[in-house]
């Protein structure tokens, strides 16, 4: 059956490992599309971590910025498709264009690209949005994108995770 999985909550709540469980409840051939771009060390270790935490027969594709293209391009080929993560996604587009205008257009391709989806995917994201208010117009900036973002996912997706503390509570 094919559905859209959002899986949020925050920094380390256990949302990537979360995705690849419920990832290999679903027999065949399995897609990894990672946005994170690691432009350091501390982010590379990262990185590899997560890869070391998937089983060699998943496929990984590094998609910084195109990734409603990804996903239109390989739904119809395997049986699901992780995203990890829609935050990084979008700090991606923000070094493009930090425009809201051009952020709600990506977002809009990236929502048509899962409604088209022929595969279930997942997509793991982060909430950012229950802290403070950011001090710098940047930041409220990204946390805003990041938000709306999570709100047009969360509307298109069959369930919503939220993850606390490694546990995961269903919202949707």
């Amino acid at each position: 059956m094919k559905e859209t999985i959002l899986v949020i909550g925050g920094c380390r709540s256990g949302k990537s490992s979360y995705a690849l469980e419920l990832a290999e409840q679903i027999p065949g051939q399995k897609i990894f599309i990672a946005t994170c771009i690691p432009h350091d060390k501390e982010m590379e270790n990262r990185v590899l971590r997560h890869k070391k935490q998937r089983r060699p027969a998943w496929s990984t594709f590094e998609v910084p910025v195109r990734l409603p293209e990804a996903i239109s391009q390989n739904s119809r080929k395997k049986n699901v498709i992780i995203v990890d993560c829609l935050t990084l996604w979008i700090s991606n587009l923000f070094l493009e264009n930090d425009d809201q205008e051009n952020i709600d257009g990506h977002t809009r391709k990236l929502t048509q690209s899962l409604e088209k989806a022929e595969c279930p995917i997942i997509l793991v994201s982060n909430e950012v949005g229950t802290g403070i208010v950011p001090e710098n117009r940047l930041a409220r900036l990204f946390r805003d994108a990041a938000g709306f973002t999570n709100q047009k996912v969360a509307a298109c997706a069959n369930k919503v995770i939220w993850m606390v503390a490694g546990i995961p509570v269903g919202v949707k």
